[in-house]
């Protein structure tokens, strides 16, 4: 764990004995801000439904956070598809940027991070997704995700490794002035806690429901929903 952070707490406790000064707060996108999480399966499934194949959780959680050519090839390798994970990527792009405008805030979403700016607290948001899916991810939204202090998207030129490796959170964290040990980071994915804990930040885990939870063990705090979140337990302003 980064320095000084909390001993791990376990779904909606206040358990947490010690924990990091945090001065600032990173936040994945899809699935954790936004719901675009069933985009991705759906279109998936149709994709691969036509080689017989079922996309389940037991595929996705592998995938999750993960750059897209790399997801791609996992896909193509565990369900022995015959197609190229270029040409995957190329028909999923098509039918997700029809769907992606549709995208709605997760539970909890809004209210945390207004909260946390009325409190002062520079926030960012740090997403695998390319500019061009996050702008259309974000279409419905605009004021909202104007309002955090910085956004990095996956192919921000200073991102050599897409999640797990840290780059993109140390990336975040200097575009917000503060050094690595004072983030806390929210994610929904494995990829993104390793990549949280590679970066020495502190990490709150807000899994699907349907996600094998062993898979986000090293979590500082695992929740149901943001809605659980309470600022109190890392000595953040309420």
């Amino acid at each position: 764990m980064s320095s000084g952070s909390a001993l791990v707490a376990t779904v909606g406790t206040k358990s947490m004995t010690a924990f990091a000064k945090i001065k600032a707060i990173l936040y994945d996108m899809d699935g954790l801000l936004l719901d675009t999480e069933n985009f991705y399966t759906d279109v998936t499934q149709q994709i691969v439904s036509r080689y017989g194949k079922n996309f389940d959780w037991s595929i996705k959680s592998q995938m999750l956070g993960r750059p897209a050519l790399e997801s791609a090839r996992t896909l193509v390798r565990v369900l022995e598809l015959p197609i190229r994970p270029e040409d995957y990527l190329t028909e999923r792009k098509a039918l997700l940027n029809q769907r992606f405008p549709e995208a709605e805030a997760m539970p909890g979403a809004i209210e945390l991070t207004q909260r946390m700016k009325m409190a002062r607290v520079p926030q960012a948001v740090a997403t695998s997704s390319t500019k061009e899916a996050y702008t259309l991810k974000t279409t419905k939204h605009q004021k909202w995700f104007a309002e955090f202090d910085a956004i990095v998207t996956g192919d921000h030129p200073d991102i050599q490794n897409g999640k797990p490796a840290p780059d993109i959170f140390l990336v975040a964290a200097r575009k917000l002035g503060v050094v690595p040990g004072e983030c806390l980071v929210f994610e929904d994915a494995p990829a993104g806690v390793e990549a949280a804990r590679a970066a020495g930040m502190s990490v709150v885990v807000v899994p699907d429901p349907q996600m094998d939870q062993k898979l986000v063990k090293d979590a500082d705090q695992k929740l149901n929903s943001l809605l659980e979140f309470e600022p109190s337990d890392w000595s953040l302003p309420d």
